[in-house]
């Protein structure tokens, strides 16, 4: 009788980390072909060979507010996935993001003697980066995707890797945004704003009123305007219509098509976050807003947490303010429709930030989902 296939467990929570998932799994699946891949994932795992004992949207909860209202629910996934995991034997065992979730499997799965990877290291550039040495107590190894990250890592004495971002790879250096308007049913001539109030049921609660008030208000002054609004799921498609106001003409919501609806845009409005890297990836200018809930931001302003100037991610790359920043009391709909207005007035500021666009998309451009294969295969050695 011949050695059982290799087994490598994942956790993925959400849209993004479900993406990462299903990549990893085609680059592991190359070196590894009779490998079996189970845990917590999304469509694109499943569609990659994945058996989701859970579905990543049950992780989808973001905020320290909303985490308390979900955390019996949350620790009770956390101890079936942990005790069915460590019953199944994984060779290697990977969290991909959703740190507040996924490092506590780590942790306790190493602790029984499973090797673990971290995936997508938390952002300790933005928060306190003395969590990467708790880091290190719960992954034998960490991948990062930015480049400022290993360092960090580095004076904790922690095995860390940057290998590059995914979406960097599988985005082109050129968008078409004439296929992506024809796609789309767009006129090429016209202006268009794609809004994105987020991925999170309660981001979208929060946003989508004052962002689609925004783009009424712009619709007024640039008549014509469309605003294509892409919903990551059926439940964000329900809660984004529900939003919409009356005086909003000219809107799609699509299902899915986050960024075609970027590429086709003059400008995006986005909540802070990934979204932010696509839309510099698609090489289009944005406006990044962002509300905590008030609990949240009480406590963040309260523990002084957050420990840089910028939040989004073209900002932080650039080590300089590329795209404004429209956060908690500045987030309004004037002050957004203000920002956004000479983005969709003239094409002269999405033209300068393209070049700066593109030098960023090149340094992340690295292959990362064969880098990570390559890190975890090292591991398993």
């Amino acid at each position: 009788m011949g050695a059982r296939p290799l087994r490598i467990g994942l956790v993925a929570g959400e849209t993004s980390g479900d993406q990462l998932g299903a990549g990893l799994i085609e680059s592991l699946r190359a070196r590894f072909p009779d490998a079996q891949f189970a845990g917590i994932g999304g469509d694109n795992m499943r569609a990659a060979g994945f058996d989701a004992w859970h579905d990543a949207s049950e992780l989808a909860v973001f905020g320290l507010a909303e985490v308390i209202a979900h955390l019996p629910r949350l620790l009770r996934v956390r101890r079936q996935l942990r005790e069915r995991m460590l019953d199944w034997k994984p060779d290697v065992f990977i969290g991909i993001d959703a740190p507040d979730f996924t490092l506590g499997v780590e942790k306790w799965l190493k602790q029984r003697g499973v090797r673990t990877v971290h995936d997508v290291s938390p952002s300790l550039w933005a928060w306190r980066q003395s969590r990467a040495a708790k880091i290190g107590q719960s992954a034998d190894r960490v991948l990062c995707l930015f480049p400022m990250e290993p360092a960090i890592y580095a004076q904790h004495g922690v095995d860390a890797r940057y290998i590059g971002h995914p979406l960097a790879d599988a985005l082109p250096l050129e968008p078409d945004r004439n296929a992506a308007r024809e796609a789309l049913g767009i006129p090429q001539g016209a202006r268009v704003l794609a809004v994105l109030p987020g991925s999170r049921m309660g981001e979208i609660h929060r946003l989508a009123g004052i962002f689609f008030a925004a783009a009424a208000r712009l619709s007024q002054e640039l008549p014509g305007l469309h605003v294509v609004v892409p919903a990551a799921n059926a439940a964000c498609r329900r809660a984004i219509e529900a939003a919409l106001p009356a005086d909003l003409a000219n809107v799609t919501v699509l299902d899915g098509q986050a960024q075609r609806a970027m590429i086709a845009g003059d400008a995006v409005l986005l909540a802070s976050g990934t979204a932010a890297l696509e839309a510099m990836l698609c090489k289009r200018p944005m406006v990044v807003a962002y509300k905590l809930s008030p609990l949240t931001h009480a406590i963040v302003r309260a523990f002084g947490l957050l420990k840089v100037k910028h939040v989004s991610l073209p900002n932080v790359l650039a080590g300089e303010s590329l795209v404004p920043e429209l956060l908690q009391d500045d987030c309004t709909p004037d002050k957004l429709a203000e920002a956004l207005h000479p983005l969709l007035s003239t094409p002269e500021p999405g033209l300068v930030l393209q070049a700066r666009f593109r030098e960023l998309h090149l340094a992340l451009r690295r292959g990362a989902s064969a880098r990570a294969a390559e890190a975890i295969a090292e591991l398993l050695a």
